[in-house]
């Protein structure tokens, strides 16, 4: 009695999906399956866990203390004087101009501690670990965004108190709040921008390097330190289209009951715009590499 034996099934080579494809495919997935409750827990576990880590490294914080502190000084006390006097004033009125402008700046300087932060916990097997862990991607971006804002925070109290010291005349209350709201508005925007460079950058000294050639032209090319009407006309224009400009003028308007209507709509659209561009772009390139 003969048997017959059927023949071995055929292995058909499975099918290659790209790499980028299937990482993101596989972060949006794992992502979907996360609840918004859990995705808001997970957020503030990982919130306690970066505040828990800076009081572990205090000196984490020494520029959000130190930094107000000696750009004010150095600007009052340094050009002062001669910047005071084409104001129509004197130190005095430098300073009721260059403390609203250093509060548009803050944002700005912190925001690239992000992306050196973040590109550290990379390199450190920080992002190993949370990849192992069932938490949603985006967590870990709005988790560094909330304690940056509350560095920010810090450091803009510190700025007022030396600005308050070294003579600045808080015109209108409720306008020093919306500028501060309006800086972090702003600030957070520009964060989603240094986690994108922290996600694909090397090393921190990239970041940091990146994010000097970045700020050091739209912080001197602006309305931040003097005012414009003595640059030449093709600075002027650049300072003129500079959101740090409207920034600080609007910051201006607002503590000082000044006109506030167009500089603070054209900062508000720079936020929106740079947030609806670079959001997903960090999303999507942090999923990618953690998937």
């Amino acid at each position: 009695m003969s048997t017959r034996t059927s023949p071995a099934p055929l292995n058909k080579a499975p099918r290659t999906v790209p790499s980028g494809v299937a990482a993101t495919a596989a972060g949006s997935k794992a992502d979907a399956r996360i609840p918004l409750r859990a995705h808001l827990r997970h957020t503030g576990a990982l919130v306690r866990r970066n505040l828990l880590w800076i009081r572990q490294d205090p000196e984490s914080m020494a520029d959000a203390i130190l930094f107000p502190v000696i750009f004010t000084l150095l600007f009052v006390y340094v050009f002062g004087g001669s910047i005071g006097q084409s104001l129509g004033g004197g130190q005095q009125q430098y300073v009721q101009y260059i403390v609203p402008g250093l509060l548009a700046m803050m944002g700005m300087n912190l925001a690239q501690g992000v992306g050196t932060g973040f590109n550290q916990d990379f390199n450190s097997g920080v992002m190993d670990r949370f990849r192992s862990l069932p938490i949603g991607r985006g967590s870990v971006l709005f988790a560094k965004i909330s304690v940056e804002l509350l560095r920010m925070l810090l450091a803009t109290a510190i700025l007022l108190v030396v600005g308050v010291l070294v003579g600045f005349d808080i015109e209108n209350w409720p306008g020093l709040f919306a500028a501060v709201g309006l800086s972090a508005v702003f600030g957070s925007a520009l964060m989603w921008v240094f986690l994108t460079l922290g996600v694909v950058m090397k090393n921190a000294q990239s970041v940091q390097a990146m994010g000097f050639l970045v700020l050091m032209p739209l912080q001197f090319g602006s309305s931040i330190f003097a005012p414009p009407g003595t640059m030449p006309d093709w600075l002027r224009t650049f300072t003129e289209y500079n959101p740090l400009s409207a920034l600080a003028d609007a910051a201006r308007g607002l503590m000082t009951h000044g006109p506030v209507a167009h500089d603070l709509w054209v900062t508000l659209a720079w936020s929106v715009g740079i947030t609806a561009v670079m959001a997903p772009v960090a999303i999507r390139t942090f999923r990618t590499k953690t998937a």
